[in-house]
């Protein structure tokens, strides 16, 4: 019997692979989460972690056919967005 086990495609990407696959750095990619202005990840333990899905789907929203075309969304820059006030440390 020449059953071979099928392989284990990953669902969940950490940081430094995240970034890869969008062709970030990984200090980007850490300062859009921090700014809320990045793709949705998720906290196990310790953990980040990135869906490949959801970087897919985080990348598209700045699909674009030419410099006039609004798309359908914005992948806004790796910084604060106008308007947000840091919370108050007491």
């Amino acid at each position: 019997m020449d059953a071979r086990p099928t392989p284990v495609t990953a669902r969940f990407l950490r940081t430094p692979d995240a970034a890869v696959h969008l062709g970030l750095s990984a200090r980007t990619l850490e300062k859009h989460r921090c700014y809320g202005t990045g793709p949705v990840y998720r906290k196990l333990g310790g953990r980040i972690v990135y869906a490949i899905t959801d970087l897919d789907a985080w990348a598209e929203l700045g699909l674009r056919r030419s410099t006039s075309d609004p798309g359908k969304g914005i992948v806004h820059p790796a910084r604060r967005i106008d308007g947000y006030t840091p919370p108050v440390r007491r």
